[in-house]
């Protein structure tokens, strides 16, 4: 079979193209060939910005030789772990399992029906630091698996059976402290909120020293903010105040540290060092959606704490470095010599003080803590002048394929931003890529949500994952909440619902506590990866971005408290699984489900508007302000297809009208903002 690359929504597949290896996706046809001639599959999986991925594509899968031996020992097959990552989580297992270490680029080798038998991750072109070469790995896996095919058959089942019982250890782990989700959540004060206890085990897990989590390398720890978001904005004094605290450390930490393009904006993707001095210069489009969600959050629980103008920064970089129109460090770093030659001997000098450039090697700039105002001054008048420098060097390449779910963060992000930070512009850029989603990923004759896209096309995409639907769903959510345009609404209702009846399984005469449905990641789950050992359930922990199940929960609880329909709330128990556990072990693995438990414990409010002129609920709307985002559902009583919470609620005698409902209960109705104002306030009788 030749290459079939060409064409593929995944850059990293493109740039594959023209080896003279015959590489495959990873599709049935592939392993049908394999099957046909009865040769193993050689799995690599890398992603574009892994550098040694590249190492090793310039070394072995350009040469000639390699590509001939490859192609006539066995059929080789290419996959991008951010297009793929239900083949990457898979098959990393079983590398992890054969060689007690993982990463990328890995190197897989299959039987014909996609069970693992042996594996490496980077392999040199040459034998060196007790390394094999690549090529003598190939002939050594050839040699075995003609002369001694029932040896590796027999690891691979082995591997397999492992892969298999990996999955139930964790279900059962996570099974034996099964927790419900009641209509009422049980109070903080009593101790058993997995909320407060994730609190307690995160203050423990802070590094005091540097802010974040853990050692080096370091990570944003982007799933957990909302928890601590939520937590901060609760009424439980003592909590909020903890939670706000470590909310602030931990993102002031972040803004101050190299690990934010300070020049340009957005975050990099980790530090090497823990203290947050030298990023890995990648810039992830899943990591600056949830960081600039974040930032715009912290702006309205902490107004005028510089997060307000990261999350300008973080959003003018997804629009000018990451929006598709339809070399690494050396872009980034800076000699103190540099900023003299650009700035000005004295102006450069001071800005290199300010920024920690010193003598010597190039590096990145970052002041490591909040600047004061004179600083700030010094630093947004070097800005432009630097950034205009920097675009004159050669830019790092950029994966230009389109992801529905980290779009549809990005969605949320940008809307949510745009009303949080009064930048219109902003919500209009998140409409315009919703759009594009709409228009580009969703089938509307098969309800099928394609997961990538390339140049306008959807062509060559799987179908989208459970975190395609839920991520893209809350996007619009969001984009709802924004602007009071139903069809956004309506949309994310139609990929919940799509969800539902294609990542879920009813779970017939179960226990009595168990859960009422059993939620997978893949619709359908392909016979290679069964083979291989997974079981076809939802992972339940987050990874860089939160867990599928946890985003679909949320998506679920702000539909119910948008329709007042108590069946969107039925699923939301399975989808959340088990929390307890992992509130005191490991709450980093669950911040967006205890986010979305925690949330359950506020009662559903909303401002519902009806008659009036467009400027009424527009003042309307700004008056509700960042509690339209945070915690107040807007709901327009006259928009066509408007949701149940507007059900019976017209304006009375003719004149605006404004209910303000929490718990479904409502106030008097109120005919100005200003007395909407009041209603805000707690004032003002229930009717």
């Amino acid at each position: 079979m030749p290459n079939r690359l060409t064409g593929q929504s995944s850059a990293y597949l493109r740039q594959h193209a023209d080896n003279p290896v015959d590489w495959q996706p990873f599709d049935d046809a592939a392993f049908a060939e394999a099957v046909r001639r009865d040769v193993p599959v050689f799995l690599s999986v890398g992603y574009a910005a892994c550098h040694w991925c590249h190492v090793m594509a310039h070394e072995s899968f350009e040469d000639p030789g390699i590509g001939a031996y490859l192609n006539e020992h066995f059929v080789p097959v290419k996959v991008d772990r951010e297009e793929r990552p239900d083949v990457d989580a898979t098959y990393m297992a079983a590398t992890q399992l054969i060689t007690r270490q993982g990463g990328w680029p890995m190197s897989a080798f299959l039987t014909p029906d996609g069970r693992a038998f042996h594996a490496g991750t980077y392999f040199p072109p040459r034998p060196a630091h007790g390394m094999p070469s690549f090529r003598q790995v190939l002939e050594a896996v050839a040699a075995a698996w003609s002369a001694r095919r029932d040896e590796l058959e027999q690891a691979a089942d082995a591997v397999a059976r492992a892969i298999a019982g990996q999955a139930e250890d964790l279900r059962s782990a996570l099974d034996g402290a099964a927790v419900t989700v009641p209509a009422t959540v049980p109070s903080e004060k009593d101790g058993t909120d997995p909320a407060a206890v994730a609190l307690e085990a995160l203050l423990r897990e802070e590094d005091p020293v540097h802010g974040g989590f853990g050692g080096a390398p370091k990570f944003p720890p982007s799933t957990v903010l909302p928890l601590l978001e939520r937590l901060a904005a609760g009424g439980v004094p003592g909590t909020a105040d903890r939670a706000r605290g470590l909310l602030g450390r931990t993102l002031g930490a972040m803004r101050g540290s190299a690990l934010f393009d300070h020049v340009g904006g957005g975050f990099f993707r980790y530090s090497v060092t823990r203290e947050w001095s030298l990023p890995h210069y990648e810039k992830m489009l899943y990591d600056n959606a949830q960081l600039l969600r974040a930032f715009a959050r912290a702006e309205a629980l902490e107004p005028g704490a510089s997060h307000g103008r990261t999350a300008a920064d973080t959003a003018g970089f997804l629009l000018a470095g990451l929006r598709l129109p339809g070399g690494e460090g050396a872009f980034y770093v800076w000699r103190r010599s540099e900023l003299r030659e650009v700035l000005g001997a004295d102006r450069g000098t001071a800005v290199a003080d300010l920024m920690g450039v010193a003598a010597g090697a190039p590096q990145p700039l970052h002041p490591g803590r909040v600047l004061d105002e004179a600083e700030q001054a010094l630093w947004d008048g070097a800005r432009p002048a630097l950034a205009v420098a920097r675009a004159r060097r050669p830019a790092p390449a950029r994966d230009d394929k389109v992801v529905a779910g980290w779009n549809g963060m990005t969605v949320a992000a940008l809307a949510e931003a745009g009303v949080l930070l009064g930048d219109p512009a902003l919500v209009l850029a998140a409409e315009e890529a919703a759009g594009h989603l709409w228009a580009v990923h969703w089938d509307a004759s098969r309800r099928r949500l394609a997961r990538t896209s390339h140049a306008g096309s959807a062509e060559h995409s799987i179908e989208g994952l459970l975190e395609d639907y839920a991520m893209v769903a809350e996007g619009f959510l969001v984009l709802y909440r924004a602007t009071g345009a139903t069809p956004w609404y309506e949309r994310a209702r139609e990929l919940a619902d799509v969800a539902e009846e294609r990542f879920s399984r009813r779970v017939p005469d179960g226990a009595p506590d168990a859960p009422e449905r059993v939620w997978s990641d893949l619709a359908d789950v392909p016979a290679p990866l069964l083979a291989a050992g997974t079981s076809g359930r939802a992972d339940p922990l987050d990874d860089v971005t939160p867990a599928g199940t946890a985003v679909l929960a949320a998506v679920l609880v702000e539909l119910w408290a948008l329709e007042e329909d108590e069946r969107r709330m039925r699923p939301v128990a399975s989808l959340l699984g088990s929390l307890d556990l992992l509130a005191r072990r490991s709450p980093r693995s669950a911040g967006r489900a205890l986010a979305v438990r925690a949330e359950l414990a506020s009662a559903p409010a909303h401002v519902v508007l009806a008659g009036g002129t467009a400027e009424d609920k527009l003042a309307a709307r700004r008056a509700v302000g960042p509690a339209a985002v945070l915690s107040t559902r807007v709901v327009d009583a006259d928009a066509p297809g408007a949701p149940g919470a507007a059900g019976g609620k017209t304006a009375l005698g003719g004149r605006f009208t404004v209910y303000v409902c929490r718990d479904f209960a409502c106030r008097a109705p109120v005919h100005s903002v200003a007395e909407l104002q009041e209603q805000l306030t707690g004032a003002g009788p229930l009717s």
